[in-house]
């Protein structure tokens, strides 16, 4: 069997105003890699002609969406071209881990086990530590390693260069600092999330956080969190915004504290439009995010890597030496 293998449709032949990826790229015995202990296998650097491209990134200029009380948004339509969309679409789904979390609840006196009607990963470390160059977790403000105990039942995994590229293009283009990655990918319009605001505590007052879609367009829902009955606060509508390959919403100020978002499932004819990722860039400020993360973002279910020639996410097994 070749030791080479191509990135899951990478080879289409994608232009707009005359660019055009490369149709060399590929992954093989020779493409770095990031590589860390708490990887369950290396994860390629992202193929030239992709990762050429970041400065030139976003492709528009964000348009601000602040016509309603508490709401804050700027929305890039796209940040990431389409020539570059698609091939980054098919290489993170192909090349990253994810994980299908289960984990239980109690909800009035019964234990309920839920399983997230999504694939999830997650890398980063809050601002109280940093990764060391050679992966060792240091404390920020002595620059020594942490005491022993200080991250034990899910080991923090630094970001992959593939995703911390990303990462670094997105700060230029908002301003603001990020240190944590969490990826979803919908296999398919039955997969979902329901409305939720990202206010942790351990987030701080007014987090920014910075989401990206790549594949199948879906409809991302905003609507204001009630009011108290008394306030007699003042009317809102319901947001809709139908996020395209390529797109990023940056959510900032007041949004999390007084908003909800969801990603309901589609049914019929798009619940089979194919798969869909969706990056969010984040800053947790102490230990609690981190925790927080790895416990339902990873877990400790199995491993799941795309299969290319079965069409999707299978239980990826280490290879016995």
């Amino acid at each position: 069997m070749s030791k080479k293998r191509t990135i899951d449709s990478f080879f289409a032949s994608e232009t707009t105003a005359k660019k055009k990826l490369k149709t060399e790229d590929v992954i093989d015995e020779n493409t770095p890699c990031s590589t860390h202990n708490t990887y369950p296998f290396p994860i390629p650097e992202l193929p030239p002609s992709l990762s050429q491209e970041l400065s030139s990134w976003p492709a528009v200029p964000g348009r601000a969406i602040n016509d309603q009380p508490d709401l804050d948004l700027l929305y890039f339509e796209p940040f990431i071209p389409a020539y570059a969309a698609k091939p980054l679409f098919h290489f993170l789904r192909s090349q990253l881990p994810f994980y299908r979390v289960e984990y239980k609840i109690n909800r009035g006196g019964t234990e309920t086990q839920i399983r997230t009607p999504r694939f999830t990963t997650v890398f980063g470390l809050d601002a109280t530590s940093t990764f060391s160059a050679t992966g060792t977790i240091l404390d920020a403000k002595t620059n020594k390693p942490v005491p022993p105990g200080t991250y034990t039942r899910y080991p923090p995994r630094p970001i992959p260069k593939c995703l911390d590229d990303l990462r670094h293009s997105t700060e230029a283009a908002t301003g603001h600092a990020f240190n944590f990655c969490l990826v979803n990918y919908y296999a398919s319009g039955a997969d979902s999330i329901s409305f939720h605001s990202d206010d942790e505590r351990f987030l701080g007052p007014e987090p920014v956080i910075a989401s990206f879609s790549l594949g199948a367009r879906r409809d991302f829902y905003m609507k204001h969190k009630p009011f108290p009955p008394a306030s007699g606060g003042p009317e809102t509508k319901q947001v809709k915004l139908p996020l395209g390959s390529g797109d990023m919403v940056l959510m900032r100020g007041g949004t999390q504290a007084n908003w909800l978002h969801s990603i309901p499932k589609r049914t019929g004819r798009n619940e089979r439009d194919g798969g869909r990722i969706n990056i969010t860039f984040r800053r947790a400020m102490v230990k609690g995010g981190t925790d927080n993360y790895y416990n339902y973002n990873v877990g400790n279910g199995p491993v799941y890597r795309w299969d290319g020639e079965a069409g999707e996410m299978r239980v990826w097994k280490k290879p016995s030496v």
